[in-house]
């Protein structure tokens, strides 16, 4: 019942627990973990691809990732707005400098998807090592949560820190049960089991890790749905970020969700100042240590 669980902790521990000061070695640990995304989204459209009458799945697919990603953003925006008129914010005067390109970091969203098309054409060939993907998954997972944990123990904040930013901590809490609550009106819309909305729910914009998982748990066309809906959710936050972040400074944070410590944290910095990065990573890392955790939990 526990493997699951064992085989997202071990190496996240592993990872977490290895200290390195070495800048060139954390920039190659950074380097693969943008490899393994893409060699798991892959091996993602490689185990889509056997699924039969593929052409209703797809459909299926859009239905499931359209469904959950309204339902669960809709919930957040609510609950941070909530947060944001309960406690404002009060911010120095800042002149925000030239956001990083909208279009450009679209574009790389866009190269995710396309990671996935890939798989699924290349597994049309019928090359026959194919059919070791789903171990090829399981490894590729290991390695990342592995890599997640080096980078997590050295992202530049210890554990006091990330105690003491009750913002960040704040923010977090309301964005992973606003996320739950989304994920069970999703599930209830969808004829869903409840736990099945409360897994894809869990994965906070994580789209990699949380659609990898949700494919292990609950096959090709769920867990698909899975990594659109938390990309959805990063495509989302970066257009939204510009218009929300001088009155709405925590709901800019939130919706990035895990994103914030490091694929949103450019456009935070830029639009919102140099103050808004502690919050966002705490923010960022906490969430980060969730998902796993949840899925897991949920997908037992």
């Amino acid at each position: 019942m526990y493997s699951g669980l064992l085989i997202i902790l071990l190496p996240l521990t592993l990872g977490y627990l290895i200290h390195l000061n070495n800048k060139t070695i954390l920039t190659l640990v950074h380097q693969l973990l943008s490899v393994m995304v893409y060699i798991i989204l892959i091996l993602m459209g490689i185990s889509l691809a056997t699924l039969e009458n593929l052409g209703s799945n797809l459909l299926s697919i859009f239905l499931y990732a359209a469904t959950f990603f309204l339902c669960i953003f809709v919930v957040n925006i609510i609950a941070l707005f909530l947060l944001d008129k309960r406690e404002p914010r009060i911010i120095t005067a800042h002149r925000p400098e030239k956001p990083p390109s909208r279009l450009h970091m679209a574009l790389d969203s866009v190269k995710l998807c396309g990671a996935l098309v890939l798989g699924v054409l290349l597994r049309l060939t019928d090359w026959s090592w194919f059919h070791f993907s789903n171990r090829a998954s399981e490894i590729a997972l290991i390695v990342l949560l592995f890599l997640v944990g080096i980078q997590l123990r050295n992202n530049g904040m210890n554990l006091k820190q990330i105690l003491l930013n009750r913002r960040g901590m704040i923010i977090a809490i309301i964005v992973a049960i606003s996320s739950l609550l989304g994920g069970m009106l999703a599930a209830f819309l969808l004829g869903l089991p409840t736990k099945t909305g409360l897994a894809i729910a869990s994965g906070y914009g994580w789209y990699s890790l949380s659609g990898i998982l949700i494919s292990d748990a609950y096959g090709s066309v769920l867990g698909s749905a899975a990594f659109f809906n938390d990309l959805a959710r990063e495509l989302a936050s970066i257009m939204l970020i510009p218009l929300l972040i001088n009155r709405y400074r925590s709901t800019s944070i939130g919706l990035t969700g895990a994103t914030s410590m490091d694929f949103s944290l450019p456009i935070l910095q830029r639009c919102g100042g140099v103050s808004i990065v502690p919050v966002a990573i705490v923010h960022g890392f906490i969430l980060s240590i969730l998902t796993p955790l949840f899925i897991a939990f949920f997908t037992q």
